[in-house]
């Protein structure tokens, strides 16, 4: 919350020396971006089943952003999302951490011991994540006050305010004297997860296209996390604001892909999803259909489409609500392409119609049982031989139609999944969609990471547009170097 300062007793003279001092001070803080150039990394499938952060965006200009070259990184695959390593510090300390297009804060866990998860039940029964410890990095300290994205952080109009809460006098702020850190911040995520942590600067390092060399990133500012709510693990945010990891690597002006393995790669230390920023992520995409990416008045960080019509199976398409291709008055609307939430969410009644049309075309038994264990809405008893989880195309396929005449036809993983090994020449399969309970605030509806796997999505920040291609993204990884097999 912005702190108002009182000027109602100072002259005319006097006030408009302070304006010009704030302006002074605020944009000695700010310098041009460089032109970016390209960077590789890579990803591992997990799946969290949070709806994003969508916090408010600044839209103040920026510290000039590193220049990096092309870069790799192989990652470890989990189960509940998409996991990408952070080398931190000096000596290097290595955090596994999800990307999340849609937020834009860099956190990792901070304290071995001292770091505090509350109603994080998996992650006290199993701590297999390291934390960061600023102590044992040489070139690890506190961002300042003044920084521009301390300001950001705490969702600041007014530069002055970080300084003001860090407790600085107001001689000292007008004066450019102030340097005391910046003060301690909340950031909060859509599904209701919060992490408390401070704005921290150390070196990052991360691999060139060649695995052998590495390239190091000085002054990266991410938050050093001691205590959070509902979320266990840190989060790497690629939305295009400020603090984001493409943001600071410079990338703003060019784009990145990713390709999600699906989650029958999970915890196989030897396959990898290939994440590519830069260049590279654009080239050769001549074949590949892209659709407008839409620009949300209100979170205008993130990555936002516009879906039109889904179509089940040889049904015609269901068209779907306007909110899901535009924005209202006030902001809300649209379809968010979100890594950060596992599966695909859609408005009622939108949602149910889509249900009804799948129920229409699916004669197998409903396995009620699971539906209740799981909360999921939909799922089916389906014949398998030898017990066998892959049942070829008992199941209707499911397209989405996207502005611009683009469609993408979900893979026969991506929609219905298998909720447990098969028994009895039967395998339950549960439709991996869910219902937006956000009401008419925010996004109408998110693609989820669930259905972006074995797609490459590549995102054209410089055209500002999202393409999507079926892909065996296992091959695409073996063919980045990113497989061990």
């Amino acid at each position: 919350m912005a702190i108002m300062l009182n000027t109602t007793t100072t002259t005319t003279t006097t006030f408009f020396l302070f304006l010009l001092v704030n302006s002074l001070l605020y944009y000695q803080s700010l310098a041009r971006p460089r032109n970016p150039n390209s960077l590789i990394l890579g990803l591992v499938p997990a799946s969290r089943a949070s709806l994003p952060s969508l916090p408010k965006a600044s839209t103040s200009t920026r510290k000039k952003p590193t220049d990096v070259l092309d870069m790799m990184e192989p990652l470890r695959e989990v189960r509940d999302g998409y996991l990408i390593s952070l080398s931190i510090g000096t000596p290097p300390q290595v955090i596994q951490v999800y990307m999340d297009t849609g937020s834009d804060l860099t956190w990792v866990p901070c304290g071995n011991i001292s770091f505090d998860c509350i109603e994080c039940d998996d992650y006290r029964n199993n701590r297999m994540m390291a934390s960061f410890s600023p102590s044992h990095s040489s070139s690890s300290y506190r961002d300042s006050c003044t920084s521009s994205f301390c300001v950001d952080v705490h969702s600041s109009d007014n530069p002055l305010d970080p300084c003001t809460m860090a407790g600085c006098s107001l001689s000292n702020i007008v004066k450019a004297k102030c340097s005391w850190p910046c003060p301690s911040f909340a950031y909060t995520y859509g599904a209701g997860g919060v992490v408390t942590g401070t704005l921290t600067r150390d070196t990052l390092r991360v691999h060139g296209s060649n695995l052998g060399v590495t390239q190091e990133i000085p002054k990266f500012c991410f938050g050093c996390v001691g205590s959070t709510y509902r979320e266990p693990i840190g989060i790497a945010g690629f939305g295009r604001g400020a603090l984001s990891l493409p943001s600071q690597l410079g990338f703003l002006q060019k784009g990145f892909s990713h390709c999600f393995l699906p989650f029958r790669y999970a915890n196989n230390p030897n396959f990898s999803s290939p994440l590519v920023i830069g260049d590279t992520a654009l080239t050769s995409k001549e074949d590949m259909q892209f659709t407008p990416m839409l620009k949300s008045p209100m979170y205008p960080n993130y990555y936002y489409v516009g879906l039109e019509a889904i179509t089940v199976g040889n049904v015609s398409a269901i068209e779907v609500p306007s909110s899901l291709r535009e924005f209202d008055s006030l902001g809300n609307g649209g379809m968010l392409v979100d890594s950060g939430t596992t599966y695909t969410h859609l408005p009622e009644p939108f949602y149910s119609q889509v249900l009804s049309v799948l129920q229409s075309l699916i004669s197998y038994p409903r396995a009620t049982e699971m539906e209740m264990r799981t909360g999921f809405d939909l799922c089916y008893k389906l014949p398998c031989q030898n017990n066998s989880i892959l049942t070829g195309d008992l199941l209707p396929s499911i397209t989405f139609h996207f502005l611009n005449n683009v469609s993408l036809v979900l893979s026969r993983g991506n929609h219905f999944y298998a909720m447990s090994a098969p028994t009895n020449s039967t395998v339950v399969k549960c439709l991996l969609f869910q219902c937006m309970d956000d009401g008419d605030y925010g996004p109408a509806g998110v693609l989820g990471s669930f259905q972006q796997q074995d797609v490459e999505v590549v995102y054209d920040l410089e055209k500002e547009r999202i393409g999507f291609r079926p892909m065996d993204c296992a091959s695409a990884a073996s063919f980045q170097g990113l497989n061990k097999t």
